[in-house]
């Protein structure tokens, strides 16, 4: 069914009953936790078709081009850039979330050697989207609670993968959902909801980033998780992206893109509480541009230093060395352990291609550790860092 006029959320009213003990809460703080509340109503969309102003349509086409192109090019050369981006786009997503890292912590949370929480869970958001990517064929409720358990599993075992059971909500306090500027359905609509909006995100015949837009916005209204509704869900987008074949070979980093305007993003989403669905296609549209704006800046600084570093390397062609030249982009800090693993080599040999490496200037130790060493490409973590200060620069229209 096409819809000139785009559901509205609506509310009922429920009882709320605090789980706190009475002691912890003051008495005024109990009054004011006490009594009714409405939560949010979403009605289901499986059937509906939106129809978009001309402008947002001719620009989500434009933007749906642009990112079929983007992933055509770097199609031919996909190792290492399919990693980078992945890991750019999760840590953008991360960051709107205010969890921020630099690109050496996150590095180093990948392989085990930090206690940083914000760089360990966007190393869980890399799992969620690496679940994404590979579930987009078999798109269902499972595939998004196995997104969810990917992302929380190192850092909210409890709750990873799981719907909620308890009801959330926006803005306010802690204590109640009073006073909250959101508050999501009732626990109890959760899994038919999510059912509907599986459905309408399978759907063929719809304009594919329209829909990975509307589909990001239902899931965020729904909000069906005690946390990390925001990295699942624009883990969602890219599950879509990638189903429908925009997306075959690379992740396109839609979220930093996002991250140029965050509070235009969050009102596109309260917008789309309200029944009007092109704001958030029109968000994702222009975020996807600058997204690839950024991804090939990204890109094009990474191929200028493997180039400069082909000039400094002395080492026999096809040796270790230059194997592990290939490694770094996607992985900027190594140890003996990881090379060896990476090139498939004892421990011994990948202490020679480090050391070769190192000689010629590309790798710098810095632990200063006669033992368990480490060691960064400095040019290549200046590089992703660029990348995440320039997604962080607001953008002015």
């Amino acid at each position: 069914m096409v819809s000139d006029a785009w559901p509205a959320v609506s509310s009922e009213e429920r009882m709320w009953v605090s789980r706190l003990p009475s002691d912890v809460l003051s008495a005024r703080q109990r009054t004011a936790a006490r009594g009714h509340y409405r939560a949010a109503v979403v009605t289901p969309i499986a059937e509906l078709t939106p129809r978009l102003p001309i402008d947002v349509t001719v620009l989500a086409e434009e933007a749906t081009v642009a990112i079929a192109r983007f992933d055509s090019e770097l199609g031919a050369e996909v190792a290492p850039f399919s990693s980078v981006l992945l890991r750019s786009e999760s840590a953008s997503s991360s960051r709107i979330e205010n969890l921020t890292s630099g690109a050496k912590s996150i590095a180093l949370a990948e392989l085990g050697s930090t206690e940083k929480r914000n760089a360990t869970e966007i190393v869980g958001n890399v799992a969620a989207m690496k679940a994404a990517l590979q579930l987009a064929d078999r798109l269902d409720t499972n595939a998004i609670l196995s997104m969810h358990h990917a992302l929380l599993a190192a850092s909210q075992p409890d709750i990873a993968g799981r719907w909620r059971e308890e009801q959330v909500w926006i803005g306010g306090n802690s204590i109640s959902p009073h006073g909250a500027k959101y508050i999501a359905p009732h626990q109890d609509h959760v899994p038919e909801l999510m059912a509907d909006l599986v459905t309408f995100s399978c759907r063929r015949g719809l304009p594919v980033l329209s829909q990975a837009a509307i589909a990001h916005a239902q899931f965020e209204t729904i909000h069906p998780f005690a946390d990390g509704n925001g990295r699942t869900g624009r883990a969602l987008i890219h599950a879509m992206l990638r189903r429908y074949g925009l997306a075959n070979n690379v992740t396109v980093p839609v979220s930093a893109g996002l991250l140029t305007d965050t509070n235009g993003y969050f009102d596109t989403l309260t917008a789309y509480r309200s029944g009007e669905p092109a704001p958030i296609v029109e968000q994702l549209a222009h975020a996807a541009l600058s997204a690839i704006a950024n991804g090939r800046e990204l890109v094009l600084n990474l191929r200028t230093i493997r180039d400069g570093w082909s000039d400094q390397l002395h080492a026999r062609r096809g040796s270790g060395a230059w194997r592990l030249i290939e490694v770094l982009p996607r992985q900027p800090v190594v140890d003996a352990a990881t090379v060896a693993a990476e090139l498939g080599v004892t421990t011994q040999n990948a202490l020679r291609s480090i050391g070769a490496l190192t000689d010629a200037g590309i790798l710098t130790e810095f632990t200063g550790f006669g033992r368990n060493r480490m060691w960064q490409s400095t040019e290549v973590l200046a590089a992703l860092d660029a990348f995440a200060e320039r997604a962080g620069r607001r953008r002015f229209t």
